[in-house]
């Protein structure tokens, strides 16, 4: 389904929402170790965490370019609902020209495929190039835990499946109004993009910086155990939530809902983020 729709300058900017993930709390982690993170899920008081999952779609008059393509239906009948909302806002699989990746994770690339085949027919994929440094190199395959290997498998079979339309891309521009700006800790090459839009009106998509907005915003060394690496996640968010704050952007997410603006919270603090 589709949620509100911003215009950035150049691009129409839809929210495309592919889903809905549940886990146990337990996938909460704290960057000072056992004992806050025990406190961060007692003050939790839930027996889960529930987040979307989005991707974005970008239109202008040279075409249609995504954020990410959501889990397709690889993780059961309830996702792979961005295909509809994206035939629903009047785009062909066929238009679509290129996909920028967060980061190699199922949630964000499993979309591509269909069957072993591209989904995107005539798609480019341009892929952090750290990312997928990291993702293809046996050394760290090694040194990866068992339960954290899964971008391995998606590296290999988004170059299987897409072949030579796979594009590495380095940090800054990407597309004209487009910025890629390195966001790392929930893989080694995380990539959040910025849209370009009016004075004040700028937009960073940001991924996975924050899974859970009013939680990590409010205490950004709450992680989830899905970031590789747990300080520099937390680094990351810290910045990213105080240079957001200070540029007035407009923000994005893979697993918040709608667009948001962050200010700093009036105590603790942390930050807060408002509905756009």
């Amino acid at each position: 389904m589709t949620d509100s729709v911003l215009k950035f300058w150049r691009y129409e900017v839809i929210p495309l929402r592919d889903g809905f993930f549940e886990a146990s709390s337990e996938v909460l982690t704290h960057a000072r170790g056992g004992p806050e993170r025990r406190r961060t899920i007692e003050a939790w008081a839930k027996t889960t965490v529930q987040m979307d999952i989005n991707c974005f779609a970008l239109r202008n008059a040279e075409g249609i370019t995504l954020v990410d393509a959501g889990a397709g239906t690889s993780w059961g009948s309830t996702f792979g609902q961005a295909r509809t909302a994206m035939r629903e806002a009047g785009i062909a699989r066929e238009e679509v020209q290129r996909v920028l990746l967060t980061h190699i994770h199922d949630d964000h690339v499993l979309g591509l495929f269909d069957e072993g085949t591209p989904y995107f027919p005539h798609a480019e994929v341009l892929v952090p190039e750290k990312d997928l440094a990291f993702f293809t190199d046996p050394c760290a395959w090694r040194a990866t835990p068992e339960a954290r290997r899964g971008g391995f498998d998606m590296a290999e079979q988004l170059q299987q499946i897409y072949g030579p339309r796979v594009r590495r891309i380095p940090e800054g521009a990407v597309l004209a109004g487009i910025e890629a700006r390195a966001l790392p800790g929930h893989t080694p090459g995380h990539t959040g993009y910025l849209v370009q839009g009016e004075e004040n009106s700028n937009l960073l998509i940001w991924g996975d910086t924050l899974h859970l907005g009013e939680l990590q915003s409010n205490d950004p060394e709450i992680g989830l155990v899905y970031d590789l690496d747990v300080q520099m996640a937390a680094r990351t968010r810290q910045a990213t939530l105080e240079l957001a704050t200070r540029e007035h952007w407009i923000i994005a997410g893979s697993h918040l809902t709608g667009f948001g603006r962050v200010r700093r919270a009036a105590e603790g603090g942390g930050y807060q983020i408002s509905p756009v």
